[in-house]
């Protein structure tokens, strides 16, 4: 029995579990069986995208223009996720979204068969799109519930899933290489990815949709440079933004630089990168219970310490347990960053702006995790792994700055609410 016969029997337990004893709507089990089997692309994306590349693109500083175009293709697909759930429900919105994954599958592995580069970005767009309907979910999961308590219980739950989705993506990619003997390695990884996607559809197709329920909306009262002028709102969007931006520069050029660069092995290779996604999601239960206690400020300078941490650890060699390491220290900085952004940003806005100022923080984040693989790609192939490390400094020192901030008018709020 293969380790990927094992994550997906694991699964398809633990979805038991939660809709057998977990007390809440039946909708929540069927999303978190579905979610990872999309979100894994991303991971098994990670793991062989420049790999894949690396044969057919021209130039090998764009090997990971792929993965760039799969953010891309997200980013792409948020707004219109957002207004095909508004139209047609949940239900149908997301089956129509999760068919990109099947579309991108056949195409990525058409590409791949042919040994072509263009072919292979498209299709890694076409699976970002997918992508996008799959982080929805989390909203279809507050929609299902009648009672709001239930709402930290279903997210965490839903968070977990990156877990699995870490584990199914590589393991999908490494047994599934060699699946069709006569044509190139990886052909039926894509083949695959379809009919996970398949299997998204049909779990989806038992989603009851929940009522749409329109609320009126009011012109904010604000001008969009006075929200974004606020100490929290610099703090919010820049430690989302530059985490998701340093994590994804380093975690692209990981398998690079371990597998193609320093020759370690294709199973090593992919257990740092499981470690690593397995490390960016399994923390969120720990930080549900810690934020009711913990300021967020604390968060954030744990996260930058941690992104600090890679550095130092990553600089002292290129053995496994430093790559290891670095990318463990790497996903569990990235989780508390991004806790913290996501929890300052709405101290910026008021309920009438939340759509406007929701919008430029995804825009941003997804911008800055786009062109950080994209040029994570160019920067290890020219400057190798220490010039990977190098890049990064400049931006800790931002994320320091912004800590800093967030210490200063933290104290200040107290010292004037005080007197």
């Amino acid at each position: 029995m293969t380790q990927l016969t094992l994550i997906l029997l694991a699964l398809l337990t633990v979805t038991w579990l939660i809709n057998r004893f977990a007390g809440l709507h039946r909708n929540i089990s069927l999303l978190f069986l579905a979610q990872p089997m999309i979100s894994a692309m991303a991971p098994m994306m990670v793991f062989i995208g420049g790999i894949i590349s690396q044969p057919m693109a021209t130039d090998p500083s764009w090997v990971t223009l792929p993965l760039t175009l799969m953010i891309a293709g997200t980013a792409v697909g948020t707004v219109p996720s957002a207004l095909l759930a508004r139209r047609l429900g949940r239900r149908r919105a997301t089956m129509v979204g999760f068919s990109a994954s099947v579309l991108g599958g056949l195409i990525g592995a058409w590409a791949v068969h042919q040994q072509s580069f263009v072919l292979f970005v498209v299709a890694a767009f076409i699976l970002g799109i997918s992508g996008a309907f799959a982080i929805q979910l989390r909203f279809a999961a507050i929609e299902s519930l009648d009672d709001t308590h239930d709402i930290p219980k279903a997210i965490s739950l839903l968070m977990l899933t990156g877990i699995f989705a870490a584990l199914i993506g590589p393991e999908l990619a490494y047994v599934s290489q060699h699946w069709l003997t006569s044509s190139p390695a990886y052909t039926g990884t894509f083949l695959g990815t379809a009919a996970f996607g398949l299997l998204a559809i049909l779990a989806v197709a038992g989603f009851k949709s929940p009522p749409l329920v329109e609320t009126p909306t009011t012109e904010p009262n604000r001008p969009l440079v006075v929200i974004m002028r606020q100490p929290v709102f610099i703090v919010a969007i820049t430690a989302a933004a530059l985490g998701f931006g340093l994590m994804s520069f380093v975690m692209t050029a990981t398998p690079l630089s371990m597998h193609q660069l320093h020759h370690h092995s294709l199973a090593d290779t992919k257990w740092v990168i499981q470690s690593h996604v397995t490390a960016m999601y399994l923390p969120s239960l720990i930080t549900i219970w810690l934020g009711q206690r913990v300021q967020t400020k604390y968060f954030l300078l744990v996260g930058t310490l941690m992104f600090i941490g890679v550095v130092i650890i990553a600089s002292q060699g290129h053995e496994l347990l430093h790559y290891w390491w670095a990318l463990i220290l790497l996903g569990i900085g990235w989780n508390f960053l991004f806790y913290a952004g996501t929890t300052l940003l709405p101290l910026s806005y008021r309920p009438e702006e939340r759509h406007k100022i929701q919008a430029i923080n995804d825009l941003t984040v997804c911008s800055f995790q786009g062109a950080s693989s994209l040029m994570a790609g160019w920067v290890v192939y020219h400057y190798q792994w220490s010039g990977i490390l190098l890049t990064c400094i400049p931006f800790l020192l931002i994320m320091l700055a912004i800590t800093v901030l967030r210490f200063v008018t933290t104290r200040q709020h107290t010292t004037t609410s005080a007197a």
